[in-house]
C-alpha cells in the first residue's frame, strides 16, 4: 500500500483539501516526518526547529511532508517516584502509535525525529514493523555544563545530591551543581541512553553520519536535518526499507560498536527489542561472545571525563567504526540509509583526537564496556556497564542487604545502613513486578555520593540509567516477580560478583534454594487498573529484551 490509497480518492483529496495542501502537493510522495517534540524533555523542546529542516529537505528533494507526533518521558524527571512505572512502558506505546498513524493514513515513507531513552528505540521498532522507507535524525546531545572548570553533566548534579546528604558538601555547591550541569537543551551530554541509542542508530545504518554526536544546538545539526528530508526521497527511489538495512550483522555491528563506545547498559534491552520486530533474535550471550574480541576505546561521562561534544569533534560514531573496523570486526558490506555501505561511509573518518577515541593498539581495556553475567542469582542473564566500573569492584564478595522496592533501599542508603563491603539487593522491580522496570539512578547516585562506590555493590531486577556508574548490575533475570532466584535471597547471604569472569552467584546450596523455592509466594500486583496492568500481564523478562507477547 502506499499513498495513492489516499490520494487518488475524491472523497479522501477532499479532507487534504481542508488541510490545504494543493492538487500538485497530492501528486507528490506523501512523506510522514514522525516529531517527538513536546515542552517537558529537554531533549525534545528544540525538536520542532529538526522538524522544519527535514521539511525543508523533503520539500527540496519533491516530497509533501505531513508531521504527526510521538510522546516522550524524560527519564530525569520521572526517576525516583511512580513517574518512573511509566518510562519504559512508552517505547511499546510509541512503536504502536506510529504504526497506527502510518498505516492509518497510507504514508509512502517516514522520517524519524526522536531523542530520548525510549523515543529512539521505540521508533526503531516502529520502523522494523512498517518496513516502509524511513531514515532518522535526532535531536542532539546537550552541550556539558561547565563547574570548577571542569566539564561536567547530569550524572554530577545526581551524584552531588547524595554527597550533600552525606555531608560532603555545601548547599551552595549544590545549587551551583543545579544551576551550571545542564545548559542547554539536547539530550544529557553523557553517553547515557539516549545519546547510546542515537550513536547505535548510526551504527545499524538507519541515521546519516553525526546523528548521534553533533550538539542540539549547533546549526549543522539544521543541516542534518534537511539532508536526512532529502535523503528519505533517494530511500523511497531505491525502495530501501529499514529490514534491508537492520539485518542480523547490522546488529552485531551495532553490539560492537556499543563495546567500543560503552554505551548505557539500556541497549541490552533496546537492540533485542528493535531486533525482534525484524524477526531476528538476539541471545545476550552473543554480547560477551563480542565483548570478548572487542576493545573499549571511549570513556565518555559518566565512565569517565569526555563528553559527546568531545566525541564529535573526534570523528563521532563514523571515526569509532573506521577505527575498530581495523580489527576487522566489522561487517562492511551492508547498505545503510545513505546508499551506501558501511564500508562506504566510514572509509574517510579517521580518528581525529585519540585522547578521546583511543586507539585499537591502546585501548580502554581489551574488552567491551558491557558484560553479561550468570550464575545462580540470575540463571538467564543480567548486565553490567564494566567500563563504569572501578578496578577495585570488578570482584566483590560480600553480604546481601534485601529490600523489596527502590525506595526501602535509598532510605537505608541515606541513612547510613550501608557499609562497605554490602551488596544491595533491590527486587520486585523488574518488567512484571515494578511494573514497569525503573531505572535506579537515586540508589547509585546516593552510593556514589556517600563514598561507597569503591565498596559496594547493587543489584537488581530493574535497571540502571546511562547515568549510572559503578558496580551497578541490573535486568537479573529471571525477575523475582516470577519466581527468579533473586526473590529467594536473603538478608546476610554472601553475593559473589566476578565481572570479569561473568559471574554471579549467591552461596547458598541447592537444597536451601529449593526449601525456599517451596515457601516462596507471589507478590499481589501492585497496580492493577491502567495501561501498566494489561502492561505487566503481556512482558517478558528483561533478558528478551522486555517486549510484549500473548501468552
Amino acid at each position: 500500500m502506499n499513498s495513492d490509497a489516499v490520494t487518488k480518492s475524491v472523497p479522501q483529496r477532499a479532507l487534504f483539501h481542508a488541510l490545504g495542501f494543493t492538487n500538485e502537493e497530492l501528486e507528490r510522495p506523501i512523506i510522514g516526518i514522525v516529531s517527538s517534540q513536546n515542552e517537558i524533555v529537554p531533549g525534545h523542546m528544540n525538536l520542532d526547529k529538526i522538524v522544519e529542516a527535514v521539511k525543508t529537505g523533503v520539500s527540496i528533494a519533491g516530497g509533501t511532508p505531513i508531521v504527526f507526533p510521538a510522546i516522550a518521558v524524560c527519564d530525569g524527571l520521572a526517576m525516583g517516584h511512580r513517574g518512573m512505572k511509566y518510562s519504559l512502558i512508552t517505547r511499546e506505546l510509541i512503536a504502536d502509535s506510529t504504526e497506527a498513524m502510518a498505516l492509518a493514513h497510507a504514508f509512502d515513507a517516514l522520517v524519524m525525529v526522536p531523542n530520548c531513552d525510549k523515543n529512539v528505540p521505540g521508533l526503531l521498532m516502529a520502523a522494523a514493523r512498517l518496513n516502509i522507507p524511513t531514515i532518522f535524525v535526532s535531536g542532539g546531545p546537550m552541550l556539558a555544563g561547565l563547574v570548577d572548570g571542569q566539564k561536567t553533566s547530569f550524572s554530577s548534579v545526581s551524584e552531588a545530591s547524595g554527597a550533600y546528604r552525606a555531608g560532603k558538601i555545601t548547599k551552595e555547591k549544590l545549587l551551583e551543581f543545579e544551576n551550571k550541569v545542564c545548559p542547554t537543551c539536547g539530550s544529557c551530554s553523557g553517553m547515557y541512553t539516549a545519546n547510546s541509542m542515537n550513536c547505535l542508530t548510526e551504527a545499524l545504518g538507519m541515521g546519516l553520519r553525526g546523528n548521534g554526536t553533533v550538539p542540539a544546538v549547533y546549526s549543522q545539526r539544521l543541516q542534518l536535518a534537511k539532508h536526512a528530508g532529502m535523503q528519505i526521497m533517494e530511500l523511497l527511489k531505491k525502495n530501501i526499507r529499514p529490514r534491508d538495512i537492520m539485518t542480523e550483522d547490522a546488529f552485531k555491528n551495532a553490539l560492537t560498536i556499543d563495546m567500543a563506545l560503552g554505551c548505557s547498559t539500556n541497549s541490552m534491552l533496546h537492540l533485542p527489542a528493535i531486533a525482534h520486530e525484524c524477526g531476528i533474535s538476539i541471545d545476550l550471550n552473543i554480547a560477551n561472545e563480542i565483548s570478548d574480541k572487542t576493545p573499549n576505546l571511549c570513556h565518555l561521562a559518566p565512565a569517565g571525563h569526555t563528553y559527546m561534544e568531545d566525541l564529535n569533534v573526534a570523528g563521532g560514531v563514523y571515526a569509532v567504526m573506521n577505527e575498530i573496523s581495523k580489527l576487522g570486526l566489522l561487517k562492511t558490506d551492508l547498505m545503510t540509509c545513505t546508499g551506501k555501505t558501511v564500508g562506504e561511509n566510514i572509509a574517510d573518518c579517521p580518528v581525529l583526537d585519540y585522547d578521546v577515541i583511543r586507539p585499537v593498539e591502546n585501548p580502554y581495556s581489551k574488552t567491551g564496556g558491557i558484560a553479561v553475567l550468570k550464575g545462580n542469582l540470575a540463571p538467564d542473564a543480567c548486565v553490567v556497564k564494566r567500563s563504569a566500573v572501578a578496578p577495585e569492584m570488578l570482584k566483590h564478595e560480600g553480604p546481601a542487604r534485601v529490600f523489596d522496592c527502590e525506595e526501602d533501599a535509598i532510605e537505608a542508603i541515606t541513612s547510613g545502613k550501608i557499609v562497605a563491603g554490602d551488596v544491595v539487593v533491590i527486587r520486585y522491580e523488574g518488567p512484571k513486578g515494578g511494573p514497569g522496570m525503573r531505572e535506579m539512578l537515586n540508589p547509585t547516585s546516593a552510593i556514589m555520593g556517600s563514598g561507597l562506590g569503591g565498596s559496594v555493590a547493587l543489584i537488581t531486577d530493574g535497571r540502571f540509567s546511562g547515568a549510572t556508574r559503578g558496580a551497578a548490575i541490573g535486568h537479573v533475570s529471571p525477575e523475582a516477580a516470577v519466581g527468579g532466584n533473586i526473590a529467594l535471597v536473603e538478608e546476610g547471604d554472601i553475593i559473589k560478583i566476578d565481572i570479569m569472569a561473568n559471574t554471579i552467584d549467591f552461596a547458598v546450596s541447592d537444597e536451601e534454594l529449593k526449601k525456599r523455592r517451596k515457601n516462596w509466594k507471589p507478590r499481589t500486583p501492585r497496580i492493577t487498573e491502567g495501561c501498566l496492568s494489561r502492561y505487566a500481564a503481556l512482558v517478558t523478562s528483561a533478558n528478551r529484551g522486555a517486549v510484549l507477547e500473548l501468552k
